[in-house]
């Protein structure tokens, strides 16, 4: 049964108003930052983001500055009114919709395009080639937010400008939104962790909550990206939450060799025929990811 029609705003100037109209009224907002193509993992966000506040707002924007030119940018999944449609069928609803067309354009004064055009060229001549799409478009700009350690290994291995994209855009949905409360997928841990470093460090007056991973009923971690999978793939990524599953129990029955915890996960992996990017335990986690061959 749909439920709660949301209010969708697309220009920034008007989500902030919004926001501090209800401000005024006395309302807290909570906040949950999306790239659409919602799926039951996203709903659980905006239901944990329903215990602490009493307005809900999800943005639904891809992101081009944590995107490389070589990376999935143009064929990441879409279906807005399919996500309206998702949104309303959750409890209570949510508030609003924040819906940008391009949260990187600022009218692109001839300037802007110039500089922007000499900075590339400044970086190639570094030899520092690797760029976001948002550079690589001329869009003119150039302020980015580093979580400097945070960002290093992990994911940020193979995607040197991915934390840097995702710090900066959260920062600039933080400053339109303004809410009072964000909420976070563990899934994407060291994005989390990222921006919980982030709002203390900058002293965001924003609580940063972290939601548990919501899986599928054979085990795989909900993703949008889940649907670009053939069949074949699909079950060979269940080799994930097998291998992280034995490395819990083994860890469980007294293993303490975090060698020993991630050989047994790559193990797995590798028999499924994918190729781990890493494997490492941080703090009695294992951190996967991996490429299928």
């Amino acid at each position: 049964m749909a439920g709660k029609e949301p209010v969708i705003i697309t220009d920034k100037e008007e989500m902030r108003k919004w926001t501090r109209t209800m401000r005024s009224l006395n309302h807290t907002i909570g906040f949950v930052p999306t790239m659409g193509y919602l799926h039951e993992g996203h709903l659980s966000l905006v239901q944990e983001a329903q215990k602490h506040t009493d307005l809900i707002v999800v943005s639904i924007y891809v992101n081009p500055g944590q995107f490389s030119p070589n990376e999935d940018l143009s064929t990441y999944p879409s279906d807005f009114q399919g996500d309206i449609q998702k949104l309303k069928s959750v409890a209570n609803g949510v508030d609003v919709v924040f819906h940008p067309k391009n949260l990187y354009d600022y009218g692109n004064s001839e300037m802007g395009l110039i500089r922007s055009a000499e900075r590339i060229n400044e970086k190639e001549n570094e030899g520092l080639k690797v760029l976001s799409c948002v550079e690589d478009k001329g869009m003119g700009h150039e302020t980015w937010v580093r979580v400097e350690n945070l960002e290093k290994g992990l994911c940020g291995k193979s995607r040197p400008v991915f934390f840097r994209g995702v710090a900066t855009i959260v920062t600039k949905l933080f400053n339109i939104v303004e809410p009072d409360v964000a909420v976070f997928g563990k899934k994407d841990y060291q994005q989390w962790r990222i921006i919980q470093r982030m709002v203390r460090d900058l002293d965001f007056g924003i609580k940063v909550i972290g939601s548990d991973i919501v899986r599928e009923h054979d085990g795989l971690a909900m993703s949008s990206r889940n649907v670009k999978l053939s069949p074949e793939d699909r079950q060979k990524a269940l080799s994930i939450s097998r291998a992280l599953s034995k490395a819990k129990v083994e860890a469980g029955k007294g293993q303490v060799n975090c060698g020993e915890l991630i050989n047994s996960a790559i193990q797995i992996i590798d028999e499924a025929d994918g190729r781990v990017d890493y494997a490492e335990v941080r703090t009695y986690i294992i951190i996967i990811t991996f490429i299928w061959i």
